[in-house]
C-alpha cells in the first residue's frame, strides 16, 4: 500500500476514546477526516487529553479506509494542540440525530461557535458565489464600483427611521441608503455604478425579514427611458448570480429564471388578490400575506418565481421618484418579489430640480437640509434610475431558511448589538 505523509489541521469535531484505540474526527473547510491513534503510538496520551473543538495539527500517513469519513484516515506521527478548547461548550457545534438545535438567541450569543457548523459555513460560500455572478454582470457591462459614506448630514429617505449620532458640534445620521450618492455619480457623468455598503434602519421591527443594519447592494444607470430599463438590467444581474451559484453548487434547489420576469402593476395586483379572496389592509401597498399570495399566483400562472410589482401610488413613493407621465398619482417605481418576499425596490429618479423641490415640499421635507442633494441636478444630470437590493433576503429564500438573521454573519436588530 502506498503511504505518504500528510498534514491535517482543523477542529476536533468528534472524539471516541477507547482503552486501546482513539478515533478523532477533524473538521476544516475541506470536510471531515478521521485520525486513528493506536495505544502503542507515542501520541496516544496527547490524543487522550483532547477536548471537542480544540484546534490541532496532525502529520502522518494517510490510507484508504472505507468506513472513515471521506473514505480515508490518518495514522499520526505527530499531534500538536494549537489551541485547547474548554471542555464545556456553551452551545453544541455538532447536533446529533434528533437533538434539537439551540434556540437562535443563544446561538447568536456564541455566533463564532454556531458558524463552525459546515451547513452554516456553506451559507457564506453561497453568498460569495452569488456576489461573484452579480460582479461578473457589472464587469461585463462597464459598471464602476463606488464606496459611499455611512455618515450623512441629512436622512437619505423621507421617513424618520434614522439613527442620529453626535458628530462633533452637530448631528449626523447613519445612511438608510446610498441613494443620494448614487445619484451624485450620475450627475458626475459616471453613467453606470454599483455599491455594496452597510444600510441602517432605525425601525422597531421584529419580523423575520428586518434588521437595523444589513448589507445592501445598489446600482444606478444613466440615460434610461423609464423604470423598465432598470428591471431589464436587474434581470440580467439575477440570472448571472444564479448561473454562478449553480456552477458552484448544482445541488441547490433553484432554477435560472427566464427573461422577461412577469410585471404586474399595483392596481392589477390588487384586482388579482381580490379574486383570490386575499384581504388587503392597505390600498397602495402589499402586506407580507399579499406578497406570498401574488407570488404563488405568478408561479402557478406564469411558472416564474419572480414578479415585479410596478407603478406604486405616490403616497408609497419617495420624493425623488419620477411620476408616470400619464398618471401623476403613480410613480415609476417597482418592487421585485422572489418566492413571496420583497428583495428589491427600484425606480426612475426625478432629475429635474424644480419638480424635485415640489415633490419634497409635498412630503413635508426641509429644502434647506436637502440643499446639497438638490444642487446635484442644477447643472445638468442625465435621466437615470436604479435599485436597492437586499442580498440577504435572496440568500434566505434560496436556502429556504426562516429568518434573514440566519444568513447574516453578525445580525443587528432592535435587541442585539453583540458580539
Amino acid at each position: 500500500m502506498n503511504l505518504q505523509t500528510n498534514l491535517l489541521q482543523g477542529f476536533v469535531h468528534a472524539l471516541r476514546i477507547q482503552s486501546k484505540i482513539i478515533f478523532i474526527v477533524v473538521r476544516n473547510l475541506k470536510g471531515l477526516t478521521q485520525v486513528v491513534v493506536m495505544a502503542d503510538n507515542p501520541e496516544f496520551e496527547t490524543a487522550k487529553n483532547l477536548s471537542l473543538e480544540s484546534v490541532i495539527r496532525v502529520t502522518g500517513k494517510m490510507k484508504e479506509a472505507s468506513q472513515a469519513p471521506g473514505g480515508r484516515e490518518i495514522h499520526p506521527d505527530k499531534i500538536e494542540v494549537l489551541s485547547k478548547a474548554n471542555p464545556e461548550l456553551p452551545i453544541p457545534v455538532v447536533v446529533k440525530g434528533s437533538d434539537e438545535e439551540t434556540e437562535a438567541p443563544m446561538r447568536f450569543d456564541y455566533r463564532w461557535l454556531d458558524l463552525r457548523k459546515p451547513e452554516k459555513v456553506k451559507i457564506f460560500q453561497i453568498w460569495t458565489e452569488f456576489e461573484k455572478g452579480w460582479r461578473k454582470y457589472w464587469d461585463e457591462n462597464n459598471f464602476i464600483q463606488l464606496y459611499p459614506p455611512a455618515l450623512m448630514s441629512t436622512s437619505s429617505e423621507s421617513g424618520a427611521e434614522v439613527f442620529e449620532v453626535n458628530y462633533f458640534d452637530r448631528k449626523a445620521y447613519l445612511a438608510q441608503s446610498p441613494q443620494f450618492y448614487k445619484q451624485m455619480a450620475m450627475a458626475a457623468g459616471f453613467e453606470k455604478v454599483f455599491m455594496m455598503s452597510p444600510v441602517f434602519r432605525a425601525e422597531e421591527s421584529f419580523t423575520t425579514r428586518h434588521m437595523t443594519e444589513f448589507t445592501g447592494w445598489d446600482f444606478e444607470i444613466s440615460y434610461i427611458k423609464d423604470h423598465h430599463d432598470i428591471m431589464d438590467a436587474e434581470e440580467g444581474m439575477i440570472i448571472a448570480g444564479f448561473k454562478q451559484l449553480l456552477e458552484k453548487f448544482p445541488e441547490l434547489n433553484i432554477t435560472i429564471p427566464t427573461q422577461p420576469f412577469p410585471r404586474i402593476s399595483m392596481v392589477e395586483a390588487k384586482k388579482i388578490l381580490r379574486t383570490l379572496g386575499v384581504a388587503s389592509p392597505e390600498e397602495h401597498d402589499l402586506s407580507p400575506e399579499e406578497e406570498r399570495a401574488i407570488s404563488e399566483y405568478v408561479l402557478k400562472e406564469h411558472k416564474h418565481e419572480f414578479i415585479f410589482i410596478t407603478e406604486y401610488h405616490k403616497s408609497k413613493s419617495a420624493f425623488y421618484h419620477m411620476s408616470l407621465a400619464n398618471d401623476p398619482e403613480r410613480s415609476r417605481r417597482a418592487d421585485l418579489l422572489y418566492r413571496g418576499i420583497e428583495v428589491t425596490t427600484l425606480a426612475q429618479r426625478e432629475h429635474r430640480p424644480e419638480i424635485l423641490e415640489k415633490q419634497a415640499i409635498e412630503k413635508n421635507m426641509n429644502l434647506k437640509s436637502l440643499k446639497d442633494y438638490l444642487n446635484f441636478f442644477r447643472w445638468g444630470c442625465p435621466p437615470h434610475g436604479g435599485a436597492g437590493i437586499g442580498p440577504g433576503r435572496f440568500i434566505m429564500k434560496i436556502l429556504d431558511l426562516p429568518n434573514v438573521r440566519e444568513v447574516t454573519f453578525l445580525p443587528r436588530d432592535v435587541k442585539r448589538l453583540n458580539p
